[in-house]
């Protein structure tokens, strides 16, 4: 009895684990969000790796430095997105988080929309979840 008790209560535990450690890339992925729409300098350092590896569904490819310029200069844009399908992935320090990109748009003052599927790489650090890498297509 003791045997079964203890190994519910281990499969207890790790289901809470799993379901937190989604919260927290659920959380990051959020925040990623809002500050695409309203960039703040420090707080996208803080969420974003040093060696990020940034994919467009043009095929340009920009480093973490190139995506905060791009955020904070205003080229790129965004006045609203909206996430949806989204599925988290966990395994061990990486999560892959796929999701449905729409979004208004204004780069360069000029308004548009945009869909696209977009797959984010997210890295577990001391500080927290970090991204890592973003590939966006263009919804068929």
């Amino acid at each position: 009895m003791i045997k079964k008790l203890l190994i519910f209560s281990g499969l207890l535990i790790s289901t809470n684990f799993c379901f937190a450690q989604k919260a927290e890339v659920e959380n990051a992925v959020t925040l990623l969000t809002k500050l695409m729409v309203s960039p703040d300098s420090a707080a996208l350092d803080k969420i974003v790796l040093n060696n990020l590896s940034y994919g467009h569904s043009s095929g340009k490819i920009q480093t973490k430095q190139e995506f905060m310029h791009s955020l904070l200069s205003g080229e790129s844009d965004f006045v609203d997105i909206n996430l949806t399908d989204q599925s988290v992935i966990i395994q061990n320090k990486t999560a892959l988080v796929r999701h449905t990109l729409n979004a208004k748009t204004n780069d360069k003052n000029v308004p548009g929309n945009v869909k696209l599927y977009i797959l984010l790489i997210w890295s577990k650090e001391k500080a927290g979840w970090k991204l890592l890498g973003r590939q966006a297509v263009k919804v068929p």
